[in-house]
């Protein structure tokens, strides 16, 4: 299991919790859930909530061997396949031992678990109907709702719109607080590269609002654990305050060819380009703009000016259009708009450090000013935007390859947490005026290490509490509070701003 139980030194005082986390903290635990959904806040759960094995019935012998359940042994976080076959279909969970079984037959391999062991009580992973073998009868006890629920949280709209709007802190089994959309995700080996970008999609609110909400069903099977990740993280009845991505990454290695692993670290920047993409196709997204919700988050457009360069420039020279020659105009939709850096120096302080350069935001956003020319290897192009997408997504290019080694450009970029202006990058400002102009941070992943050094390298997520007004930082399962001061100087690689209707 995944941190569900305390490691401690004194095995009597061990024995003595396990004893009373079965008896006292899933009774605890249920007694939160029944108030949750008596308030609204549980999901929408059919039958109503509670655990242990009390609740009301309306099956047979729905209450016998419920008592015999262990809800800390429960983990629905990993691939519904057969322990035993590995088949994926017809698979159920022991309630007792938490294994995956296949069929529950008098020749299925949950039959003979039930007889071997003396475990009785069975989940179907994709029904959420609950069974008691080998006599096979159907259970229907509100006690069980809390385990379907953490199988599969449900949300309605209200739910979902004040998300953003809850401070208050929700208590797993081990009544160990955790707060709602921050908490951590399970790094299986080297998928830290996945987890920041699920982190920040997770708090974009259209996205997180329709994978919550949409009847996905019909839809890839990428689609579908997308969603059933983004609900697990928001989950306010959840078991263990942290999720494993496990079935996640085994479908984005599964539809991406192998090109996207959990077992080697990647760039987050391919895999999110990669994700959106896909996930827009599986939508039935097309070229046009808004086909889907990736495309009316994410998408906005730029104008491109290009000219062929004729004569080589010297190095240093200015960079001007000739006026004389034609210039070629075209516009491109974006999803996320690169930013280079300027060279970091060469030279060191007086103390032999090297000196860590800082350039403003605005800077290197000056290359969609229509103005700033770019050198490109057989052209000289100016960009502007067009139409601004309601969320900008800003890679900041600090990789480059030589020969040997892949180098990384260590330079701070400074910037606004609230209202950074795009006026000056936009080729019509009062048409997008009646839009907005101005963009708060929503999310800021950073790189940390030397990527020339094998597994030396990591990746950290900013994301803001909108009801605390608090900033975390998320590293796989460590979830901290920072100073929003305190942003900045980390090397940020991925950004996304959320425009402002009003300033």
């Amino acid at each position: 299991m995944d941190s569900t139980e305390e490691t401690i030194d004194n095995s009597k005082r061990n024995e003595r919790e396990e004893d009373s986390f079965s008896d006292e903290d899933e009774a605890v635990h249920s007694v939160r859930f029944k108030r949750k959904k008596a308030n609204g806040v549980a999901g929408n759960v059919k039958s109503g909530g509670a655990a242990g094995a009390g609740g009301s019935s309306a099956g047979r012998g729905s209450g016998l061997y419920l008592d015999t359940i262990q809800r800390y042994m429960l983990d629905f976080d990993f691939e519904k396949v057969c322990s035993v076959s590995l088949s994926n279909l017809n698979v159920y969970a022991c309630l007792v031992c938490g294994k995956y079984f296949q069929g529950r037959g008098p020749s299925s391999h949950a039959y003979f678990h039930s007889l071997h062991e003396n475990h009785h009580v069975y989940i179907n992973l994709s029904t959420l109907k609950v069974y008691v073998l080998p006599d096979s009868y159907e259970v229907t006890d509100s006690s069980l709702d809390d385990i379907k629920y953490v199988l599969d949280p449900r949300f309605t709209p209200a739910q979902v719109q004040g998300l953003d709007k809850n401070s208050s802190q929700s208590y797993d089994l081990n009544r160990k607080p955790y707060i709602p959309g921050f908490i951590g995700l399970n790094n299986v080996k080297a998928n830290d590269y996945v987890n920041v970008v699920i982190q920040v999609l997770a708090h974009v609110p259209p996205i997180r609002n329709y994978f919550m909400l949409q009847n996905l069903d019909d839809r890839s099977e990428l689609v579908k654990r997308f969603s059933t990740i983004i609900r697990k993280i928001w989950n306010p009845s959840a078991f263990k305050g942290q999720v494993s991505p496990h079935e996640l990454l085994q479908e984005i290695s599964n539809a991406s060819n192998r090109k996207f692993k959990l077992t080697e670290q990647s760039d987050p920047l391919a895999f999110l380009s990669w994700f959106l993409n896909t996930l827009h196709r599986d939508l039935g997204g097309s070229k046009k703009k808004n086909s889907s919700i990736i495309y009316s988050t994410f998408q906005g457009e730029v104008s491109i000016e290009s000219q062929p360069i004729e004569t080589k420039l010297p190095k240093g020279a200015e960079l001007t259009f000739d006026v004389n020659n034609a210039v070629t105009k075209t516009t491109s939709p974006f999803l996320f708009l690169a930013l280079e850096l300027p060279p970091p120096p060469l030279f060191h302080d007086e103390l032999e450090k090297n000196i860590i350069p800082q350039i403003p935001l605005s800077t290197i956003l000056s290359k969609y000013d229509g103005k700033t020319i770019q050198e490109s290897v057989a052209d000289l192009k100016r960009f502007q935007i067009t139409r601004l997408p309601n969320y900008i997504i800003l890679h900041i290019k600090r990789f480059s390859k030589n020969n040997f080694v892949e180098e990384k450009n260590p330079t701070i970029v400074t910037f606004p947490i609230k209202n950074l202006s795009m006026a000056e990058f936009v080729a019509d400002p009062e048409k997008e005026k009646t839009l907005g102009l101005h963009y708060d941070l929503l999310a800021n992943i950073t790189h940390e290490g030397d990527p020339a050094t094998p597994n030396s390298t990591s990746y950290k997520v900013h994301t803001q509490h909108r009801a605390k007004e608090q900033w975390y930082q998320i590293q796989d399962l460590f979830v901290e509070e920072i100073n929003a001061q305190m942003i900045f100087l980390s090397e940020s690689y991925i950004q996304v701003w959320e425009r402002k209707t009003t300033v």
